[in-house]
């Protein structure tokens, strides 16, 4: 990130971990506080940054349309889907190899293509990464499955939030009340096989942490989802049937001051096989501060003008005019 937009990532007290952890949601969801399943939360945030989910309410009919949707998305022509090249508002899609190092702006190293979609909102000056999402024609029944996937993955999204802040001993609302008028992306990402894995150049996405406040993501059964201890250790985050993987983004633990963790995680497809996931990164509203809730640090930028600085150094093939 630029000087002027950065904003001050605190250490977390990750620790080392064998495994990730498991959250039964099923009172959450049922509008129940429950303090077993806060305080399992409360623990995997705290110590690990990642945490399956499971009896988290999503149909898995909605999971498997989308999943096959992206399928279908996928085999389409090279041709086709670069009509629809991502744009400086992260919407479009993102052609095998393009995806860059975080803070480099000509990387793009990673084995992976994807798909983005937004809230569908009429662009405006006062808010940069508002825009119309865009739709490919000669796959019409892409549409309807991610509109219906992202309504239901949002609304898990707001017990998630809930459930974060009686974590923290919050109000309940003090983490919603940061997304009023979220800039979340629901992404489709499609991973070929991996024939020659020599370093971290050729993996289907190098070691990162997520920029914003967390992600929900569905992985297929093929795996290769990879987790780093805080000694930089790499722990397998296998597929498990019914439940969704959460992971933490820098935002969340910059409002933590470090309490909660955003941990680097990498995958690599070692299946021999084409992998599938279906990530939804859930972004704070535009005007959101960067900063710790407790005041202990000058707040930071705004969220869009944070989140679009990470984008414009992470992906430049959405930004060519950026790219120098």
């Amino acid at each position: 990130m630029t000087e002027s937009s950065s904003a001050r990532l605190p250490e977390s007290r990750r620790l080392n971990f064998s495994e990730v952890p498991l959250v039964d949601m099923a009172p959450l969801v049922a509008g129940v506080d429950d303090a077993v399943c806060v305080a399992e939360l409360e623990h995997a945030c705290r110590d690990v940054g990642f945490v399956y989910i499971v009896n988290h309410g999503i149909d898995a009919v909605l999971v498997d349309d989308l999943a096959h949707e992206a399928k279908r998305f996928f085999a389409c022509p090279a041709e086709q889907k670069e009509s629809l090249l991502v744009d400086g508002t992260m919407r479009g899609f993102l052609p095998l190899g393009y995806r860059s190092y975080e803070g480099e702006t000509r990387a793009g190293t990673s084995r992976q293509e994807g798909f983005w979609v937004g809230h569908d909102r009429a662009p405006t000056p006062a808010v940069p990464l508002d825009a119309r999402n865009r739709w490919p024609t000669f796959a019409p029944s892409l549409k309807p499955a991610m509109e219906r996937y992202f309504v239901a993955v949002e609304a898990l999204s707001t017990v998630l939030m809930r459930a974060f802040a009686l974590a923290l001993g919050l109000a309940p609302d003090a983490i919603s009340t940061l997304f009023k008028r979220p800039l979340s992306r629901l992404k489709l990402n499609h991973y070929p096989p991996q024939w020659d894995v020599r370093d971290e150049h050729h993996i289907g996405v190098v070691p990162h942490s997520d920029s914003g406040g967390f992600t929900i993501l569905w992985q297929d059964h093929h795996g290769g989802l990879e987790v780093a201890t805080k000694d930089g250790d790499w722990v397998v985050a296998p597929p498990l049937d019914g439940a969704f993987v959460i992971n933490l983004g820098n935002v969340m633990q910059i409002w933590t001051d470090g309490y909660f963790a955003s941990t680097p995680h990498r995958v690599i497809n070692r299946a021999g096989t084409d992998r599938y996931s279906i990530p939804f990164f859930v972004n704070p509203s535009h005007d959101a501060s960067i900063g710790p809730l407790n005041g202990s640090a000058e707040a930071g930028p705004g969220y869009g003008d944070y989140q679009l600085d990470i984008w414009r150094h992470t992906f430049p093939i959405a930004y060519p005019a950026a790219a120098c």
